[in-house]
């Protein structure tokens, strides 16, 4: 019974500690990246929104996330909020 605890324990572990949504993945978005880059660095967006040709796209949630703006599939402005 012990070794289930400790092995599921650390497949939790490990699950947590894949997260794309850290400050060194963060700290490689440069100005002009694809959308395919960036998804590909981040994965996919939770959150995206298209208006007047600027696309607006959310990593994570109110406690830390990346904020993307796309025109024409690139990227042009980009923030984040709480990245460790």
């Amino acid at each position: 019974m012990n070794k289930r605890i400790v092995l599921a324990m650390g497949l939790v572990l490990v699950l947590l500690g894949c997260g794309k949504l850290t400050l060194e993945n963060y700290d490689q978005i440069k100005m002009g990246m694809s959308y395919d880059e960036i998804t590909g660095l981040l994965g996919s967006p939770d959150h995206c929104d298209d208006l007047m040709g600027v696309r607006s796209c959310i990593w994570g949630d109110e406690k830390q996330s990346v904020n993307v703006n796309f025109v024409s599939g690139k990227v042009l402005l980009f923030s984040s909020s709480n990245l460790k």
